[in-house]
């Protein structure tokens, strides 16, 4: 039964592969039933790994182990109730009060994690010397650092024309903002096509046999 149910999946595996891969062809009837199952295989698994790995956890066991020093646990399951309110369409203004505390919240917490990741890191890699590094890669990569820094903030200074040397030091920060952008858009490419990789080995090894999975 193990084996069957073995065979059974890789096979399940084989034809939504295909399903999926039919729309670089053309969108079609085959590929809309299977992104409509994989949503909704995701959404269920969601679902019920939200109650048991979340909310028993985290809500019902300590309150009905310690009601009296978990207490507190009950502002968050109210705002999670008020937040469920928008499900009808009587009480949906409700959900507004979770949902603001919800955006206000986060933004303060990563505002804050992004000025020391990203702002104060970035100013202070810029401001210090770059010839102490001993390197001469380290040395050219600081270097670079600082003037990709300055010329890209000055490409975003936009209460100066950019003309002349003002100009060609914004056109400058135009260039690392480009490579930047295409660095970040290469990590995200090779990103899927890793997910390529992964299903073209099921399909040659597992499947077909053809190569050790």
């Amino acid at each position: 039964m193990e084996h069957f149910f073995s065979v059974l999946g890789i096979w399940l595996g084989v034809l939504f592969t295909f399903a999926i891969f039919s729309f670089l062809y053309k969108d079609n009837p085959v590929y809309k039933v299977a992104e409509q199952i994989f949503v909704g295989l995701s959404a269920g698994y969601w679902f019920v790994y939200t109650i048991y790995f979340i909310l028993i956890p985290n809500l019902f066991d300590p309150l009905i182990n310690d009601f009296a020093g978990n207490w507190i646990k009950l502002i968050p399951a109210v705002l999670g109730i008020m937040m469920l309110m928008r499900l009808m369409p009587k009480t949906g203004w409700v959900s507004r009060f979770p949902i603001a505390l919800v955006i206000g919240t986060t933004s303060g917490v990563f505002f804050l994690r992004y000025l020391k990741s990203d702002v104060i890191n970035q100013l202070t890699a810029t401001m210090m010397n770059p010839f102490t590094g001993g390197d001469w890669v380290v040395i050219i990569g600081q270097i670079m650092l600082i003037v990709g820094t300055l010329t890209g903030v000055i490409y975003f200074y936009f209460s100066k024309k950019h003309e002349g040397a003002f100009g060609a030091t914004a056109k400058v920060g135009i260039y690392f903002l480009m490579i930047s952008f295409g660095a970040a858009f290469g990590y995200t490419a090779m990103a899927r096509i890793s997910l390529l990789i992964g299903r073209l080995q099921f399909l040659l090894g597992d499947w077909l046999g053809i190569i050790s999975p």
